[in-house]
């Protein structure tokens, strides 16, 4: 065995190579995502994978995940190199991830909660109105699904579980929108992001919800990179997003997803949904 790494060293300096070539540079980018709302939503990752490729010369893989628990948990484990997450999972885990980049939707980083309630309902002003009805939460790792509306009862001194006959949750805003729609739910809470999409790819399931309430503006869903990803994959992948707006593919795609654009953004942008958790945290 060690006359033959002496062969290999031998052979290799013959070459003028000091060591092996490094493996990390055929690696594939490994980027996690949950749920896509989008009906092609086969399609457009491979168009998206195919876009990325060009840019950062590298194979990419998208990993999908039912929801952001298991596409944080390869994240921590060092299992993907980049997700799109929700601000909530990123600000409970930012030991373990990077703000990569910011989505920018209608000019703005930013997004709101919608609570909804069927289209028949018109007595609903708030969710206080909501006492003792089905409430269908999207995610418990997420902001606009759940962090939220639980937030919002704190502040009138009421507590979820208690408030509500019957909370569920679906593991994705349309299906929030679905179960609210079919009369499943009596209630629940979207990232009206998705809802506006959704108002606009099918209006004929929206328009049997109703918009009671949208909440402030919070920091649009991010990308994130792991602590341990190179730092020329990190500016590579910054780089590939920002200047989507400025190719021709990437228009098309961004078009597709109904946002302008990506921007770097900072963890300041992320300081109210911070806030909440903390208040959500102390009860």
């Amino acid at each position: 065995m060690l006359g033959w790494m002496r062969v290999l060293v031998l052979y290799w300096a013959l070459l003028g190579l000091s060591q092996p070539v490094a493996a990390t540079e055929t690696t594939p980018i490994r980027i996690g995502l949950t749920s896509v709302f989008l009906d092609d939503q086969t399609s457009f990752i491979s168009a998206w994978r195919d876009y990325l490729e060009s840019h950062l010369q590298r194979k990419v893989v998208f990993i999908q995940r039912a929801n952001y628990r298991e596409v944080m948990t390869l994240m921590r484990s060092g299992k993907l190199d980049f997700a799109w997450v929700c601000g909530y999972p990123y600000v409970r885990n930012k030991q373990y991830v990077n703000l990569l980049a910011v989505p920018v939707y209608k000019g703005k980083p930013t997004y709101r909660s919608y609570l909804i309630v069927p289209s028949s309902d018109v007595q609903t002003k708030s969710i206080g109105d909501l006492r003792d009805k089905v409430f269908a939460f999207s995610d418990p790792d997420s902001n606009s699904g759940y962090l939220v509306p639980v937030h919002e009862l704190v502040g009138i001194q009421e507590n979820a579980a208690a408030f509500f006959g019957k909370t569920f949750f679906t593991w994705s805003h349309r299906k929030v929108v679905e179960a609210v729609a079919a009369g499943v739910a009596q209630a629940g809470a979207v990232d009206g992001y998705v809802w506006d999409m959704l108002a606009q790819q099918h209006p004929d399931l929206t328009a049997q919800t109703r918009v009671v309430h949208e909440s402030a503006e919070f920091a649009f869903p991010p990308f994130v990179s792991g602590k341990a990803v190179a730092q020329a994959d990190v500016s590579a992948m910054r780089s590939a997003l920002m200047t989507m707006p400025r190719d021709a593919a990437g228009k098309v795609l961004l078009r597709k997803l109904g946002l302008d654009g990506f921007i770097e953004g900072n963890d300041r942008m992320y300081s109210s949904i911070a806030k909440m958790m903390h208040v959500i945290a102390e009860k």
